[in-house]
């Protein structure tokens, strides 16, 4: 499992306004996540080897921030043109990705408030599952949904890759506004070298604005059920 841990997401060089700026603490949801589903996986002892792999930083403009135009490579050895320093997430993800291969793992989930177009296309309600194989993103889909935490699985044909191409490097790290939830989860799975995967991008469902039944306003720890009924299901 994997949790982008974006402790204060500014967005960079290219700043977010006052206003979307305002939650961005919550950027590192999906780390967060991670760590308390690991908590409780933990506590309830499934046969099955777990990892957990949170990759922490900020995204803050400085005399050093990485700009619009540079070129970074990640640790898999892939080239990243920066099209908006927002888009940073998914750069973070890359490196999570390949660390997780590196080491052996062979079945992974990343769970990021990744992109407001999340939220546009799914509201608070539901959050987007994407995925590299269909009989795992259904089983991820299944935990979300017998949890309550809800999940939708979205396209991903590769056509949609040409958005992210690149002139000067292997792909953009954005592309663009069209299908941007879509273009921002199949540059995560760039990364994946192959192994069943399934992103989950939760940026509408982080956070609620009133209490309703199990949910109290604020942060909401989704989907932490929704991966600790994963974990279990796939123990037997």
């Amino acid at each position: 499992m994997l949790g982008k841990g974006i402790t204060f997401d500014s967005g960079g060089l290219d700043i977010k306004n006052a206003a979307g700026m305002s939650t961005m603490k919550g950027d590192m949801a999906g780390g967060a996540s991670v760590i308390a589903a690991m908590q409780a996986i933990a506590r309830l002892k499934p046969k099955i080897n777990v990892t957990v792999i949170v990759p922490a930083t900020e995204n803050m403009p400085s005399g050093t921030a990485q700009r619009p135009g540079d070129v970074v490579r990640a640790m898999n050895g892939k080239t990243i043109e920066i099209d908006n320093t927002d888009a940073e997430g998914r750069l973070v993800l890359a490196d999570a990705m390949s660390y997780a291969r590196s080491v052996g793992l062979n079945r992974l989930v990343d769970v990021a408030t990744l992109t407001g177009a999340m939220s546009v296309a799914l509201g608070d309600q539901c959050m987007g599952a994407f995925g590299n194989d269909d009989e795992f993103t259904q089983q991820v889909v299944s935990a979300a949904n017998s949890v309550g935490d809800r999940a939708w699985p979205l396209p991903m044909f590769d056509e949609y890759k040409s958005q992210y191409s690149s002139d000067i490097a292997d792909i953009k790290n954005t592309g663009g506004r069209g299908a941007g939830s879509i273009t921002g989860a199949l540059i995560i799975g760039e990364f994946n070298d192959g192994a069943p995967w399934v992103h989950l991008d939760i940026a509408g469902m982080a956070r609620a604005r009133g209490s309703s039944g199990a949910t109290v306003k604020g942060a909401t720890g989704v989907p932490v059920r929704t991966l600790v009924q994963l974990v279990c299901d796939l123990a037997g």
